[in-house]
C-alpha cells in the first residue's frame, strides 16, 4: 500500500514537472507564463510547389507507322541531332517512289506540250494557224509545266516524310520521358504524339508554387526563398524568385497565383516532380525581443480585471494621503498604474501584456508589436525586458476548481472586458 502511494505521488509529481515546461510555458501560481526572449526573427510564406526543369521539349512524329527502333531510355544523356528513334520506312519510301513516277510523266506530258506549242507557234506566225489553235497550244504548254511543279512539290513533301521516319534529340539533354516501344504504332493523323520528353539541363530547375492571393502582394522577383523535400528531410534548400505570373488560378473559390522560384540542382539530388515545401523569406529582424503568440491572444477574465482595478484604487488612495511632490497626474514609480495609457485603440501593432510584478500582483505592460514567424512576435515597449514572464494563459479558475494539468485543451471564451485606463 506504501509503495503504491508513492508511485503515484511521483507519477503526480512528474505530471506537474512535464506540465509546466511544455513548450516553454511555466506556471507561475494561477497563471502560466512565457518569458521574454531576445533573438532573430524571420516572417515567411509559406506553400508548396512542384520540382520542374526549365526547360523541357517534347519529341513527337510527323508521320505515321510502326516503330522499329528506339536508341535510348530513361536517363539517358543525348545529344542534339543525335538518333534516338527510328518508324518502319517501308510505306514511306513507296510513297517516294509513287511521287517520283509521277513527276516522270508530268516532264513527258510536259515535253509533248511544249513540243506542240512550239509547233503551232511557227505556224500561227506564218498565219497557217488560227488564234484558237495558238491560245488552246499555249494553255496545254501552261498546265503541262504547272503540272510538272506539282509533282516536284509531291515528291519533295514524301522525302520529306522519309526523313521524319528517322527521329533525332532537337536538343542536347536528358530523356525524363519515354512513351513508345519497338512495334507500338504511331499515328499523326491529328497532332504529332509525344513520344519522348527531354529536359535541357537539370543542373538549373523551378518551382511553380501557388500563392494565396492574400499573400501574393509580399511577394517579388528576387526574393530569397528556401525548400525542403520530403526525400531529403533534414536539407535545405535555396531559391530565388524569378517571376510573380500575372494569371491566376481558381479552385473551391480559392485564388492563387504561379510563383516560379529558380533553384540551383549542382548535386544532382532534387528530381522533377518532387513536391517542394517552400518559405519566401519576406522579412527579417536581427536581436529583436520577442514574445511566443500565445501571451499576445491572451485575454484576462473578469476576476483579474476587477484585481487590477482594486489595486489601482488602493494606489490612487494611498497616493491621496500622502503630500504631493509631483506634479498631478504624473504616473507612480510601482505598481499597475493603468491610468493615462489608451491601449491601442485602432492601432493594430499595439497591444497589452499581463504579468505579475516584482510583489505578485498584477500588471498590464503595453507593447508595440513587430514581425512575426508564426510562433513568436517581435515585441518592444517601455516596461517590456528580456527574460519578463508573461502571462499566457489560467492554470487555475478564479473560484478555485483546477484544471487537470495532464489534459491541454484550449479555453473557449470570450474575450475579457476591458481594462481601465487601457
Amino acid at each position: 500500500m506504501k509503495l503504491a502511494i508513492v508511485v503515484s505521488l511521483v507519477a503526480i509529481a512528474g505530471g506537474v514537472f512535464w506540465y509546466t515546461n511544455l513548450n516553454g510555458t511555466k506556471v507561475k501560481g494561477a497563471y502560466r507564463t512565457v518569458e521574454v526572449e531576445r533573438g532573430d526573427l524571420e516572417a515567411v510564406v509559406s506553400t508548396t510547389g512542384t520540382l520542374e526543369p526549365v526547360t523541357t521539349v517534347q519529341v513527337g512524329t510527323q508521320v505515321s507507322g510502326i516503330i522499329s527502333d528506339i536508341l535510348v531510355d530513361y536517363n539517358d544523356r543525348v545529344e542534339k541531332d543525335q538518333v534516338i528513334a527510328r518508324i518502319d520506312p517501308a510505306l514511306l519510301e513507296i510513297s517516294v517512289r509513287d511521287a517520283r513516277a509521277s513527276l516522270n510523266q508530268r516532264q513527258a506530258e510536259l515535253r509533248k506540250a511544249t513540243h506542240t506549242f512550239e509547233r503551232i507557234a511557227r505556224l500561227h506566225d506564218k498565219q497557217m494557224a488560227s488564234e484558237d489553235e495558238f491560245a488552246d497550244a499555249r494553255y496545254d504548254f501552261d498546265a503541262a509545266r504547272a503540272s510538272v511543279e506539282v509533282a516536284q512539290v509531291g515528291l519533295d513533301r514524301s522525302k520529306r516524310s522519309l526523313g521524319y521516319a528517322t527521329i533525332s534529340a532537337p536538343i542536347s539533354g536528358t530523356v525524363i520521358e519515354r512513351n513508345v516501344d519497338v512495334g507500338q504504332t504511331v499515328a499523326a493523323s491529328l497532332q504529332a504524339p509525344q513520344l519522348f520528353l527531354i529536359a535541357d539541363d537539370l543542373s538549373k530547375m523551378q518551382i511553380l508554387a501557388s500563392v494565396d492571393e492574400s499573400d501574393i502582394g509580399r511577394i517579388r522577383e528576387g526574393q530569397t526563398a528556401r525548400f525542403t523535400v520530403q526525400a531529403y528531410g533534414d536539407d535545405v534548400f535555396a531559391g530565388t524568385v524569378r517571376q510573380v505570373r500575372l494569371q491566376s488560378t481558381t479552385e473551391e473559390n480559392v485564388v492563387t497565383y504561379t510563383v516560379v522560384v529558380d533553384v540551383s540542382n549542382e548535386e544532382g539530388k532534387l528530381l522533377p516532380g518532387m513536391t517542394a515545401t517552400i518559405e519566401f523569406l519576406v522579412e527579417t529582424a536581427e536581436d529583436v525581443m520577442k514574445v511566443a503568440n500565445s501571451a499576445l491572444r491572451f485575454r484576462p477574465t473578469e476576476q483579474m480585471v476587477e484585481q487590477l482595478r482594486t489595486a489601482s484604487r488602493a494606489q490612487r488612495d494611498e497616493r491621496s494621503k500622502r503630500p504631493t511632490t509631483r506634479r498631478q497626474g504624473q504616473m507612480g514609480a510601482a505598481g499597475p498604474v493603468t491610468h493615462g495609457f489608451s491601449g491601442g485603440q485602432g492601432r493594430p501593432d499595439l497591444t497589452r501584456l499581463w504579468y505579475l510584478d516584482e510583489a505578485g500582483n498584477l500588471a498590464v505592460a503595453r507593447a508595440r508589436t513587430g514581425i512575426s514567424d508564426g510562433q513568436s512576435t517581435q515585441i518592444e515597449g517601455p516596461e517590456i525586458k528580456p527574460g519578463m514572464q508573461v502571462i499566457a494563459g489560467i492554470s487555475r479558475g478564479t473560484s478555485g476548481e483546477t484544471t487537470n494539468p495532464f489534459q491541454q485543451t484550449r479555453e473557449r471564451r470570450p474575450p475579457g472586458p476591458p481594462v481601465p485606463g487601457f
